[in-house]
């Protein structure tokens, strides 16, 4: 895999934390706190994004990281316009403005332009690599086909994708048929966003009346809503139960223990709500309670109907 390093050339943990709430229902203290949490349990990588409560998010990561070498900043162009080069250059220079950076580390597509050629874009991605504007590229949300349709259009200006942004968690996981296979192929770090599944897998769903993202989200509730996605968060809570370990502790370590080259970005509002998600970094997972937790996630079906062989 690609190996992404700080400016200061030091590695980045297996882990990245993720700061969408940041600004938002993430209150200015909790955030710097949780920045503190991750660097003392050794993660540099921070990652935010244009549209990400308003600015807010990218605004407090700068206050934090205050241009620091030994930090990893990730952000994503903006998505509520197309990927042409004057709308990168002008989201790349509002995100520098708000990070306080003149150097991004990892810059992402937030999602999939099919308007806008893929030439264009990248031709713009590599020139604001060789400016030093920028110093690795990332693809957020991209199916197998664009993100090698966009490789291929990347080594013509002899640049390259880095990292790939998909989802992936224990009741999500589309991304393991061709995505981390290309991955692994293709030398790009994958860096899965909610690993959580946006709250279920913590459990607290469970409690009557809980809120969150599952209740005020549209998306999430419709992400997340089958049945058997419910029983499967119930099932790992049980199993935490029966282990006295939190259910968002078995989740990241059932995640990095099934896909080890995955680095899982964690989020929270705060260091309370982070600390299990930490915890399950370092946890260590018995045989059989790797395997009860698969049993609760159908694997999905191969890329190839050719069933005998795969």
């Amino acid at each position: 895999m690609t190996q992404m390093t700080t400016r200061t050339g030091a590695a980045l943990a297996p882990a990245a934390f993720g700061t969408m709430q940041w600004g938002g229902s993430a209150e200015d203290a909790a955030s710097r706190a949780m920045f503190d949490a991750c660097l003392s349990a050794g993660i540099t990588h921070f990652d935010t994004a244009h549209v990400y409560t308003d600015g807010a998010s990218e605004t407090l990561l700068g206050a934090l990281a205050e241009d620091r070498d030994d930090i990893f900043v990730a952000t994503k162009a903006a998505y509520d316009r197309p990927a042409t080069p004057d709308n990168l250059r002008h989201s790349l220079q509002t995100s520098q403005s708000r990070l306080q950076r003149d150097v991004i580390d990892l810059f992402y597509l937030h999602r999939f332009d099919p308007a806008t050629p893929l030439e264009q874009t990248f031709e713009t991605l590599a020139r604001m690599q060789s400016d030093g504007a920028i110093r690795y590229i990332g693809v957020s949300n991209y199916a197998a086909w664009q993100v090698m349709k966009a490789q291929a259009v990347a080594a013509t200006f002899d640049t390259r994708i880095d990292a790939l942004q998909p989802m992936l968690n224990l009741v999500k996981r589309q991304a393991e048929v061709e995505l981390l296979p290309m991955a692994q192929d293709q030398d790009i770090q994958v860096c899965a966003y909610s690993p959580l599944g946006g709250g279920l897998l913590t459990g607290k769903y469970a409690a009557l009346g809980a809120e969150g993202r599952l209740t005020r989200d549209d998306r999430y509730a419709k992400r997340y809503g089958p049945e058997w996605m419910q029983q499967a968060a119930t099932s790992l809570t049980d199993i935490a139960h029966e282990l006295q370990t939190p259910a968002a502790t078995l989740a990241i370590a059932w995640l990095r223990r099934h896909a080890p080259q995955v680095h899982p970005i964690l989020s929270a509002r705060t260091v309370e709500q982070l600390q299990p998600s930490l915890d399950g970094l370092t946890y260590e997972m018995a045989d059989d309670v790797f395997a009860a937790i698969c049993d609760l996630s159908p694997a999905p079906a191969p890329a190839t109907d050719r069933l005998e062989e795969a």
